[in-house]
């Protein structure tokens, strides 16, 4: 293995910045991570396996498009010359770049089987910032938009038994949890809300799936869920799966905070929550340094910036979308230094672990980060 790393890899530089060790020692010490510079070689022609991901941003053709509900539709992406995607699981996500240059992120909301396809389902948002009208607009037959992905932040853990609470455009990603839940044989049920029958997307595939484990609630008929009744009576070891509307997404976790369930509950935002604006007093921001590693500049970012308004001044076709902490998109990769995390896509986990941060919202503990930008 270490002859074929030289072999290909003959002028790579060592971030000794980066370097992290293993946590413990004991005859023998090495590094858990090692990152590297080096020049890439041509790309491999033949097929070795599938595919993790589409890392850049790579043309796919809107092969079907149809009217899943009031607002709503449902887009079939597919490879232009034919063949397999990427593989991806319940929760995941991809970005797609629109002609005037938007980024947006969409959950995949098909059948995770189907290798050919991914299916997303897009809310048009007339008072929104312009990329669902422009891809409703757009989204016709034969029509390509470059894509990134998958991504999942939102994955689907082992469980006896789920809970699914669906609000709005946040059924995408519950229909495909749906789908994998019914298939492992796993007891469920799924709760799914909305502003009226018409404007509920997906109904007809949710019903099919789930049966009677499903119950809509369209606003104008039943009002609003009643969280302590659905909540209340859980067995003790279901998960908790959520996803919509900022209010309800908030309502969820106060009622799980009141019944101890916070630790069993798994959210995905589509929009920020009040609580990413006033977390964070902007007057005690501190200043910083940001090295991009792959060129070897240093930037200066001063407490009254943003880190990714900096970034956006050195680094061209920079991946971001909300600049709120919530989408994922700006994800990037730390090789060094302590980031302040100020996102709500990364766990606990993955914060103390401090090898990724959302630039949009983050800046660093100390005085200097290493970025793999």
């Amino acid at each position: 293995m270490m002859t074929q790393v030289l072999t290909r890899l003959p002028d790579y530089q060592v971030i000794e910045d980066g370097l992290v060790a293993y946590p413990t020692r004991g005859n023998q010490s090495g590094w858990d991570a090692i990152p590297a510079l080096f020049t890439p070689g041509p790309r491999a022609t033949g097929a070795a396996g599938s595919v993790r991901a589409l890392t850049t941003p790579t043309p796919l053709r809107v092969t079907a498009v149809r009217t899943a509900a009031e607002d709503v539709v449902a887009v079939d992406l597919g490879l232009p010359g034919g063949g397999e995607l990427p593989a991806w699981r319940p929760g995941a996500h991809v970005e797609l770049r629109l002609p005037s240059g938007r980024l947006r992120q969409y959950s995949l909301c098909g059948d995770p089987a189907d290798a050919t396809t991914w299916r997303i389902g897009v809310l048009r948002e007339p008072q929104g910032r312009g990329g669902s009208a422009e891809l409703h607009e757009l989204a016709r037959p034969g029509a390509t938009f470059a894509v990134r992905g998958p991504r999942n932040h939102f994955p689907l853990t082992s469980a006896p038994s789920y809970l699914f609470l669906a609000g709005g455009i946040g059924v995408t990603p519950i229909l495909a949890m749906v789908r994998e839940a019914a298939g492992r044989g796993t007891p469920f049920t799924v709760v799914y809300g909305g502003r009226t029958r018409s404007t509920m997307a997906f109904t007809d595939e949710l019903s099919a799936v789930a049966g009677d484990a499903l119950t809509l609630l369209p606003q104008d008929e039943a009002g609003m869920p009643d969280l302590p009744r659905v909540l209340g009576g859980l067995d003790a070891d279901t998960a908790v799966y959520a996803c919509g509307p900022a209010p309800m997404l908030a309502a969820v976790e106060r009622e799980c905070a009141v019944l101890g369930l916070t630790e069993r509950l798994h959210l995905e935002r589509f929009t920020a929550g009040d609580g990413l604006e006033t977390a964070f007093d902007a007057a005690e921001n501190q200043p910083f340094e940001v090295q991009l590693a792959r060129t070897g500049v240093t930037l200066a970012v001063p407490a009254g910036r943003r880190l990714i308004e900096v970034l956006r001044d050195a680094v061209s076709g920079l991946s971001y979308d909300c600049e709120k902490g919530y989408c994922g998109a700006c994800e990037t990769r730390v090789l060094a230094g302590t980031p302040e995390h100020r996102d709500s896509v990364l766990s606990d986990e993955e914060r103390l672990a401090g090898r990724t941060m959302m630039i949009c919202v983050g800046r660093c503990q100390g005085d200097r980060l290493v970025l793999d930008l």
